[in-house]
């Protein structure tokens, strides 16, 4: 695999391991595991993300509920049907783990949660304004990646960038930097009852807007 294209979608999370490992799938005889990593945030909220690993990373090593670990990766999506529709399932793929020693930990919590993604917008912009009077833009980016195979990233931009991603088109061609977030909501359900439910998508904090023309930078590092 080139590493172009490892680089249009990198992750890095600490965090603590809040799940047992649970068999996902089976690919060419190996075997895939999931389970969720507590994520902190500076304003002491948690994020609770999906992670999915490979049997032969953790080969040689123990991981106890509770314990703390850094992943690197790539954030990927798929499909699945729930309730007869398509929903996307976002998860952190699992390229290295590491379990960091007690004095390099609180360094590594100081930037726990870290993506960059390179890749083009493939659904029309939605602006919002919330209740409390914050300026939204929902975004879906596709990013490719190796074997024709491309992952529909939802992300969310804030304040100035909100205004900037309200007009971009389809196709246009961003790079982004960010964190990867988790959100309840509740989802009605057809016999009238309400199940909360969890979204990931990435909230950015830099973007780059690239001109598909001529490559030419048109906007850069806008902070909302």
């Amino acid at each position: 695999m080139s590493e172009k294209l490892l680089d249009t979608n990198k992750v890095r999370v600490v965090g603590k391991v809040s799940s047992q490992f649970e068999f996902s799938h089976e690919m060419y005889g190996e075997k895939f595991y999931n389970f969720n990593l507590e994520v902190p945030r500076l304003s002491e909220v948690v994020d609770t993300l999906p992670i999915t690993i490979s049997e032969r990373l953790l080969v040689g090593i123990d991981i106890d509920m509770g314990q703390y670990v850094m992943i690197e990766g790539q954030l990927r999506s798929y499909n699945r049907v729930v309730d007869d529709k398509n929903k996307l399932i976002l998860t952190v793929f699992t390229r290295d783990i590491h379990l960091p020693a007690e004095e390099e930990l609180e360094e590594l919590l100081r930037k726990p949660n870290e993506i960059f993604l390179d890749g083009y917008i493939c659904k029309k912009p939605v602006y919002r304004v919330t209740p409390f009077g914050r300026e939204i833009t929902d975004l879906l980016i596709a990013v490719n990646r190796a074997y024709n195979k491309s992952d529909y990233i939802p992300t969310i931009a804030w304040g100035r960038n909100a205004r900037f991603c309200e007009n971009l088109l389809v196709g246009d061609h961003i790079k982004i930097w960010g964190r990867i977030q988790s959100r309840d909501y509740q989802k009605k359900l057809p016999d009238g009852g309400v199940e909360t439910r969890t979204a990931y998508e990435v909230s950015i904090n830099k973007l780059e807007y690239i001109e598909n023309d001529n490559n030419r930078v048109k906007s850069k590092d806008e902070v909302g």
